[in-house]
């Protein structure tokens, strides 16, 4: 008897016992077009998140994921990397900060602070910035206009050398609260009374914490230097300092330097391959620019010492006369003013949307008087239909040009902004890729992701990788398109399904959660 009890005990306690095994993996996107953001073509690859992070890409089974997302028919890539965004003030607005136009095309992050405009005091706009919390992440340029605004106000002069020496210390405390480089904007006052060697002294400070110099050139038509000298400005600040050097929205504008692209090329190739030097550029894919009516038309030393300064020479019939004969040359530059449109007038809406030659008729002026009139009021932007096709995709094809918008963000309604506000990402995928194909696509995602990533130092961002952010974007060939237009901006970008930040849904299955995953990123990931 008792060896039949233990032959039970043995058979009872040898039965295995079925656990519940949990899930390794948070979420499990299968089935999809892998594009990793190296440049590679696409592959199919399950990738596995756990927490904020890619834990592991092959073939994974779907059982071993709390949440499966099936892919089939999309494609699978990094978030993108906005190189040059005025987005910082829209999100710090408790009602934007969730980012949904910047998600909408596939943005993870910006860099803010373009054109050497911003916020001076970084760790302050870092508060604002994540008062509310964010949709996308952040990463912050150093203004050196703003800087030089700040120092020395609107003087067209050189600095002494103790406000150079403050503005130097200025722009170290940006650097050292984690910014990933500088912007500078020459071709804007007060930035465009500095010369070059100036940037020089900015960018060696700026060099000794690895950051870059990103510019919007002093010319970027036959405004003063010229578009050929004002690359080599960049070029030049890059030789004497071994900074990385960017041109911001590349660009020949206007029918005077149209066809030059071909020289630019050659002059950044030669700069790269022979001198050894980190010469890159970014551009948004529209034949129109945008700006203030004041920087396009205004003679530069007419802006100088600011409005009230401006406002006394106009009220001088022979400054007045000289002033319009500048306009006059900036408008035969930028090709007339019917190709000059509002897109924000504060002091009169009707205005938006409307062309300048158009205003003129109305006020019975020629377009130089409309131009000070309009001024005299307030301070216009403008789109600037200025740029010629072949230039546009001479610049696109090459290896060093990034994708940007050059956008800001606004609320839905206000004013007629330039359409990049909302569709840069996808009208470059579906107008330039999958339309014209001017670049294949795993070359476009590559100018998006990666190559920001490594431009701007920005550490596990920018590849689909083991190990790497889950800052993943899962798009629909057949529907992302760019819906805004520059009669009726105020559109979101379609064909985004889904899109993490940090791991978390942003987007799901075409609609917004609302999530606010985006933190603010530093250089090389931390600040000093």
């Amino acid at each position: 008897m008792l060896r039949f009890l233990l032959i039970f005990l043995v058979l009872t306690f040898s039965i295995p016992v079925q656990q519940t095994v949990e899930p390794e993996f948070d979420i499990l996107i299968q089935n999809g077009r892998l594009l990793d953001g190296t440049g590679n073509p696409w592959i199919q690859r399950d990738i596995a998140i756990t927490g904020n992070r890619i834990a592991a890409i092959g073939r994974i089974e779907s059982d071993r994921a709390n949440k499966v997302i099936d892919a089939k028919g999309l494609y699978v890539a990094p978030g993108f990397i906005d190189t040059h965004s005025h987005a910082a003030s829209g999100l710090s607005d408790s009602e934007l900060s969730s980012a949904r136009p910047l998600l909408a095309q596939g943005i993870s992050t910006v860099i803010v602070n373009p054109d050497g405009n911003g916020a001076v005091d970084l760790p302050a706009q870092q508060k604002r910035l994540l008062e509310h919390g964010l949709g996308v992440h952040v990463a912050q340029m150093i203004p050196h206009g703003a800087i030089r605004n700040q120092v020395m106000g609107m003087d067209d002069r050189a600095p002494t050398q103790e406000e150079l020496k403050k503005m130097l210390s200025l722009a170290a405390d940006g650097m050292k609260a984690g910014a990933v480089g500088m912007s500078t904007g020459l071709f804007y006052a007060p930035a465009s009374f500095s010369q070059t060697d100036e940037i020089i002294e900015f960018a060696r400070v700026i060099q000794k914490y690895d950051g870059v110099h990103q510019s919007h050139i002093r010319d970027e038509s036959s405004y003063s230097v010229g578009l050929i000298a004002a690359v080599q400005e960049i070029i030049e600040i890059s030789e004497a300092t071994g900074i990385t050097g960017i041109v911001s929205h590349i660009k020949a504008l206007g029918p005077e330097v149209w066809g030059k692209s071909e020289e630019v090329v050659k002059n950044i190739n030669h700069a790269r391959y022979i001198k050894g030097l980190e010469i890159f550029a970014d551009q948004y894919p529209y034949e129109a620019s945008a700006t203030g009516l004041m920087a396009a038309l205004i003679p530069r030393w007419a802006a100088a010492g600011g409005r009230s300064a401006f406002l006394e020479r106009i009220a001088d019939n022979e400054t007045r006369s000289e002033i319009i004969t500048g306009i006059n040359e900036n408008l035969e530059r930028r090709g007339g003013a019917d190709r000059i449109v509002m897109r924000h007038v504060p002091f009169n809406h009707d205005l938006e949307g409307v062309s300048l030659q158009l205003i003129s008729e109305s006020l019975d002026l020629n377009p130089a008087e409309a131009t000070l009139s309009l001024l005299e009021q307030g301070t216009p932007g403008i789109v600037s239909f200025n740029m010629h096709e072949q230039d546009i995709e001479r610049f696109m094809v090459q290896p060093w040009v990034m994708t940007a918008s050059d956008g800001g963000f606004v609320a839905k309604g206000e004013g007629v902004p330039h359409p990049r506000n909302y569709g840069s990402f996808p009208r470059r995928i579906r107008v330039y890729t999958l339309e014209r194909q001017v670049t294949d696509l795993a070359s476009t995602i590559r100018s998006m992701t990666s190559l920001p990533a490594a431009v701007y130092r920005l550490p596990e961002r920018g590849l689909i990788k083991a190990g790497y952010m889950a800052d993943i974007v899962i798009f629909d060939p057949e529907t992302i398109r760019d819906n805004a237009t520059f009669t009726d901006p105020h559109q979101l970008s379609s064909g985004v399904v889904w899109m993490l930040i940090n791991g978390e849904p942003a987007i799901r299955n075409r609609e917004f959660t609302g999530a606010r995953a985006g933190e603010i990123l530093y250089r090389h990931g931390s600040s000093d």
